[in-house]
C-alpha cells in the first residue's frame, strides 16, 4: 500500500533528523495513520519495562487516554496480555462477553464508548518494548486484509520507537527509560519506592498494594501516588 510505504519513509526521515521531541511526534503520526487506515476510533502507544511498569507515549483522543490510565491503575487489560503473549489480542465485541483475562478492566471500560479492542505488541529486534492499543466504538472484527495492515503499521510504530529507546534517554536497564516520555507516571514510580521502604516489600508487591488501594477507593493510581509522595497518605497506616 502506497500510504504505508510513505509512512515508513517519513518515520525513517524523522529518525535520521533526530530533532528533540521528534520521537514522540513520530509515534503520534503512526497512531493517527492507524486510525485513518483501519476501522478503529483511537490508538495509543505505551512503552513497557516489564509486565508491571508502563509509560504512555501517545494517545490519539480522550477515550484512548482513559483506557490507558485505567489499565495502568488496574494492572490488567489487553496491553498486559499482548505484552505477555507476544501476539495480537483481538476482542471484536466486548458487549457479548467479558474477557476472562481482564474482567475488571473490561467491565470498567464499558463506561467508555468502547465496543471492541485490538492490541498489538511492539518489538525492536527480539526485544518486546511496547504495545499499540486501539479501540472502536462499535463491535466488529478486523478482516484478514485489515489485520495484515494493522501488523504492518505496528511494525512501523516499533520503528518509530527505536529512535526513542536507547542510550540513556529511555531504556538503559536502570528504570531511566521513562525520562523521555514527559513522565506521566513519575509519581507512581516515586511512590512505589517509598512503599518499598515503608512496607519492606519487593517493587512488584508495593505497586500491587498501591493498585489495590486505588481500586478499592475508586481512584486513579496516579492520584493515590501523588498523595503518597506528598505524604498525605501512608499505606502502612491503612487497614489491609
Amino acid at each position: 500500500m502506497a500510504e504505508l510505504d510513505a509512512l515508513r519513509v517519513s518515520v525513517l526521515a524523522a529518525l535520521a533528523e533526530g530533532r528533540p521531541g521528534s520521537g514522540v511526534d513520530t509515534v503520534g503520526r503512526v497512531c493517527r495513520a492507524f486510525v485513518r487506515l483501519l476501522p478503529v476510533d483511537g490508538a495509543a502507544v505505551s512503552v513497557m519495562a516489564d509486565e508491571g511498569h508502563r509509560e504512555v507515549v501517545y494517545t490519539s483522543d480522550p477515550v484512548s487516554a482513559a483506557l490507558a490510565e485505567l489499565q495502568f491503575t488496574l494492572g490488567e487489560g489487553p496491553c498486559f496480555e499482548a505484552y505477555s503473549l507476544g501476539g495480537p489480542v483481538l476482542h471484536p465485541d466486548l458487549t457479548a462477553e467479558l474477557p476472562s483475562a481482564w474482567p475488571v478492566f473490561a467491565a470498567q471500560a464499558a463506561e467508555q464508548p468502547v465496543a471492541a479492542l485490538f492490541t498489538f505488541p511492539l518489538q525492536i529486534g527480539v526485544v518486546r518494548v511496547a504495545t499499540l492499543d486501539t479501540y472502536r466504538a462499535t463491535p466488529g472484527s478486523l478482516t484478514a486484509a485489515e489485520l495484515a495492515t494493522a501488523l504492518q503499521v505496528a511494525d512501523i510504530a516499533a520503528l518509530a520507537l527505536s529512535g526513542l529507546l536507547g542510550g540513556d534517554r529511555w531504556l538503559d536497564g536502570d528504570g531511566r527509560w521513562m525520562e523521555g516520555a514527559g513522565m506521566r507516571h513519575r509519581e507512581v514510580h516515586q511512590a512505589t519506592g517509598m512503599l518499598i521502604a515503608q512496607l519492606d516489600l519487593p517493587a512488584a508487591e508495593a505497586l500491587a498494594r498501591m493498585r489495590a488501594y486505588a481500586f478499592g477507593h475508586g481512584r486513579a493510581l496516579r492520584d493515590v501516588a501523588a498523595d503518597i509522595v506528598a505524604r498525605r497518605l501512608r499505606l502502612d497506616l491503612e487497614p489491609r
